[in-house]
């Protein structure tokens, strides 16, 4: 028994695959063409040339600024903590200082503004409003942050070097002043915030001493006895303890839940706190079983220098809390003094004495290679556009029906 012959698929002769194009072929139209390119890629190199040559000399000035360590903190917390009970705020101003924080800053509009004012910015690119020359500025100055070493580089390109240079130092200048009014820091932080409580305290205690004066001459109380000037004291003590409470729990406020166990302590002592200044404050006799205090409530002082005794005690009261709030916004200052400048000049700019652009070579050489490259491939398609329309009469109409797609007059 015989096996089956299979059967092959029939095969067409006939198919047309086109013309068959070889690396040989591609090469013999480069070379058949090489007049053609090479004097459109020598033209493209002279013409660049020549603009190139009109295109003015730019110089780049570099200056490199260091940022302090963002994790620095002030070097007396533990100080703060030991110094009373406004020593709790210390921890409550860190701060982070990251790239971009100085970066942005360098680019702000109030270190912009300084310079167009310095150097007439505006004048100089011919430019006239403030907003056209905020889009302007990047052509001109590049600010940008190493983030591995933290040094921040500010590139200024100017047809002057000596401008270029003045104007990338002007940078470590300005952003100076700009950080001198800014709290970045947290002793920075710290000393602007007691700053301004010292000031508010220091305007109690003027007005309580006015008000003092004023009961003196209306009364013409001038002494008091020892008992009443101990009562007096106790009471300011227990108001200033009550006060720097308050303020810490304010602060603490802007940062942790009121579920934060210390945030509840404070609470409970400022309750406490208050409940016995109350009690001294009372109008009304102690309660059962104080009669041996030696505390008497402040109603119970003579009638006639109730009055004083209240504005005495104010100003013992402001004078307490002016006390602490000095020792505070000394440490702070302290800290702020010890810490290094907000940015460092590593490297002031210096006016360079070569220009940084145009690349001239490069550009020639970039024209012409793109001429080239131009050239050639439109070379190789046309002599193989006509290789195809001579093979294939089809290619002619695909070709016209292509060209009529995409004409945009029909």
């Amino acid at each position: 028994m015989t096996s089956p012959v299979p059967v092959s698929a029939p095969v067409a002769d006939d198919i047309d695959d086109g013309p068959s194009i070889t690396l040989v072929d591609l090469l013999t139209w480069l070379g058949e063409g090489k007049k053609l390119i090479a004097g459109v890629t020598v033209a493209a190199g002279v013409v660049t040339a020549g603009y190139a040559l009109t295109l003015p000399d730019i110089f780049t000035a570099r200056t490199s600024l260091l940022q302090p360590n963002s994790q620095q903190q002030g070097g007396s917390s533990a100080a703060l903590a030991a110094l009373g009970s406004l020593g709790g705020l210390a921890g409550g101003f860190s701060t982070k200082s990251p790239d971009e924080l100085y970066v942005n800053l360098l680019r702000s509009d109030s270190v912009q503004r300084a310079l167009d004012a310095r150097f007439d910015l505006r004048k100089r690119y011919k430019i006239e409003t403030y907003e056209v020359l905020r889009t302007a500025l990047p052509r001109y100055i590049r600010v940008g942050a190493d983030k591995k070493s933290g040094i921040i580089s500010v590139e200024v390109d100017d047809e002057d070097p000596k401008f270029a240079s003045d104007l990338a130092n002007a940078h470590a200048t300005e952003i100076t002043k700009l950080l001198s009014r800014l709290a970045v820091s947290e002793a920075q932080q710290r000393r602007v915030f007691f700053e301004q409580q010292l000031k508010d305290t220091k305007e109690n205690l003027i007005r309580a001493e006015q008000a003092l004066r004023d009961v003196q001459e209306k009364s013409g109380m001038v002494v008091l006895d020892k008992q009443a000037e101990a009562i007096i004291q106790a009471v300011a003590q227990l108001k200033t303890r009550i006060a720097e409470r308050e303020i810490r729990l304010k602060v603490m406020r802007t940062s942790t839940t009121p579920e934060n166990p210390e945030v509840r302590l404070l609470v409970s002592e400022l309750a406490a706190l208050r409940t016995e200044l109350a009690r001294m404050e009372s109008n009304t006799t102690g309660a059962p079983g104080t009669e041996g205090n030696i505390d008497i409530p402040i109603g119970k002082l003579p009638s006639a220098g109730l009055e004083y005794v209240r504005a005495t005690r104010e100003v013992k009261f402001q004078e307490t809390l002016l006390a602490g709030m000095l020792r505070q916004y000394e440490i702070a200052k302290m800290d702020e003094a010890k810490e290094a400048p907000a940015l460092q000049q590593v490297d002031a700019a210096v006016a360079p004495d070569r220009k940084s652009k145009p690349k001239r070579a490069n550009m020639v050489i970039g024209a012409m290679l793109g001429a080239f490259l131009l050239v050639a491939g439109w070379t190789l398609w046309r002599r193989y556009d006509t290789l195809m329309r001579t093979a294939r009469p089809e290619h002619t109409s695909r070709m016209d029906t292509l060209r009529g797609a995409w004409r945009l007059r029909r």
